[in-house]
């Protein structure tokens, strides 16, 4: 092998390569099968007849083969163009070969799968209160780009973390949905940075149309910054420093096309949030490796992750004393929810954001529709519509926030 040359056939071409290390074969009983290209014993499938002999019988050659690819699957260049079919076997071949376990190839190899397959990989992700999890597996959590659904509440998140670039990255942008962030010591700044790309760039989090920002430290400064949200439907509220009253109703319905929802939605149970897709058993492998850990080695990593996330004495107070929020009693939990969501046929508020992002791109060069721009911009002051024009204009605290993405 270490002379021969290796030809790849990919896309269609035939090309030669070189510098390209194998998988060395695993340790076999006999001392004779050096050669990769020897039968293993995984080539074969060990079964008992009725008398109690064991047989065995060879695996097909499609079989052997994606054996070998997932041995080498961190030199794989990429899965594009291959069935839908072959990628379902070939993700259930490496997660059985605990492929996604092994820290040094697993970012690469579900990075793979998510830029051939997308949604399939990962369409739904719950991690509300595992924030060890988060924090562990970071790097192959952001390779998930595809997702519709994301929960993250209670993952002590806080106001600056870097999965908030995540977020609002391009790929993931355009196919968020719904998004659970409730109870994570989120403020008015951790908002505002989280909306800072699609108010200045008008990019990320375009397609959002549940958001849950329940039980943080949220004024009603903060819903200033979600107007740039075209598509919000479904907002949840509760446990904030927001009071239900006229004033709050009025707010919602003019700065976001809101509606107090009398009666608590379902879309905001938790029930409803699970898990979907080719790696929903990758995450449970996650976390069922992290509980097996050392429990000294896990103390340890937590406190260092804490310590990089939020800082010596928020980590004594507050990440060591306190548990993700609860409620005291059923009747309360009622009581207190805030869930407001936009009515079946209200679609004036995307037409009102698409149409002033429009008079933004188009220059006007024309003294008479400059006029009637002018007289428009004059009669919209008069309504509460036209206070969202003003976080359109950048400020120095938003240039800073452009600049460290």
């Amino acid at each position: 092998m270490d002379n021969s040359t290796i030809y790849v056939r990919e896309r269609g071409g035939l090309r030669r390569v070189s510098d390209i290390v194998l998988a060395q074969p695993k340790p076999a009983l006999s001392c004779r099968r050096t050669n990769p290209f020897v039968p293993r014993k995984e080539h074969f499938i060990f079964t008992y007849n009725e008398e109690g002999s064991l047989r065995y019988t060879t695996k097909s050659l499609f079989d052997i083969t994606l054996l070998f690819v997932v041995d080498n699957i961190h030199h794989v260049d990429s899965l594009i163009g291959f069935p839908e079919q072959i990628g379902d076997k070939l993700f259930v071949a490496a997660e059985e070969n605990r492929v996604f376990l092994n820290p040094e190839i697993s970012s690469k190899a579900l990075q793979l799968f998510s830029d051939a397959y997308g949604g399939m990989v990962l369409e739904s992700l719950c991690l509300r209160n595992r924030f060890p999890l988060l924090h562990e597996r970071m790097d192959e959590i952001k390779t998930f780009h595809s997702l519709k659904s994301l929960d993250l509440f209670g993952c002590k998140l806080g106001d600056n973390h870097e999965l908030f670039q995540h977020l609002t990255s391009t790929s993931l942008a355009s196919s968020l949905i719904q998004l659970f962030i409730g109870s994570n010591s989120l403020s008015d700044a951790g908002l505002q940075r989280l909306t800072a790309p699609i108010r200045m760039m008008h990019k990320g989090l375009d397609s959002l149309q549940l958001l849950d920002i329940s039980y943080n430290n949220i004024s009603e400064r903060a819903l200033g910054y979600l107007t740039c949200l075209p598509k919000l439907a479904n907002l949840d509220v509760s446990g904030t420093s927001l009071k239900l009253g006229t004033e709050l109703k009025a707010t919602m319905s003019n700065l976001l096309g809101l509606i107090y929802s009398e009666k608590p939605l379902d879309t905001f149970e938790h029930s409803r949030c699970k898990t979907e897709g080719w790696a929903e058993q990758v995450v449970n492998q996650w976390e069922m490796n992290s509980s097996q850990m050392p429990k000294q080695k896990k103390v340890e990593e937590s406190r260092i992750s804490a310590l990089r996330f939020f800082g010596r004495q928020k980590f004594v107070r507050t990440v060591l004393n306190a548990r993700p929020l609860t409620h005291k009693s059923t009747e309360e939990d009622k009581s207190e929810r805030l869930h407001f969501y936009r009515p079946a046929n209200s679609d004036v508020r995307e037409k009102q954001v698409s149409s002033r992002a429009n008079d933004l791109e188009t220059p006007c060069h024309d003294p008479r529709k400059r006029r009637l721009q002018s007289e428009t911009c004059d009669t919209s002051h008069e309504s509460p519509l036209g206070k969202r024009s003003s976080s359109l204009t950048l400020t120095a605290e938003d240039i800073d926030l452009l600049n460290s993405y």
